[in-house]
């Protein structure tokens, strides 16, 4: 499996969140299990930023998914994060390849990270969204 075609989604792109990019998502990909990466969750209104740190023992939790058409997906999710051209810079999010640990071993796979300051926002102990804010 390319890690070109591998997403990691924590937030409300992920099986269980009732948004309707997260059911696109999930029609256009297949679902390979939980995964987790090193790193801080943290609230942003309604939705959630990671800050991806390997050095860090914290873990955010979410899905990882094989994306049957990369660039189609990436398209529009990278419309959804506001990272395109589009949107005035500095972006909130910026799409990376970051390692996560599955129940098969480590892998590479694309992610959205923030890519602002996170003082004054609120942890997410514990790093798992759907645990803290189940329904969104």
């Amino acid at each position: 499996m390319s890690s070109s075609d591998v997403l990691f989604v924590y937030g409300t792109l992920r099986r269980g969140c009732n948004t309707a990019e997260a059911w696109r998502l999930h029609r256009e990909s297949m679902w390979l299990g939980v995964g987790a990466a090193r790193g801080q969750l943290y609230k942003v209104g309604w939705y959630p930023a990671l800050v991806a740190d390997p050095e860090l023992a914290d873990k955010v939790t979410g899905d990882v998914v094989r994306m049957a058409q990369p660039e189609a997906t990436f398209a529009w999710l990278d419309a959804y994060e506001e990272c395109t051209p589009d949107f005035p810079e500095p972006h909130e999010y910026r799409r990376e390849l970051i390692e996560i640990i599955c129940e098969g071993g480590a892998m590479r796979a694309w992610t959205y990270v923030y890519a602002r300051p996170v003082e004054g926002l609120e942890e997410i102990v514990g790093g798992d969204w759907l645990d803290r804010f189940p329904s969104r």
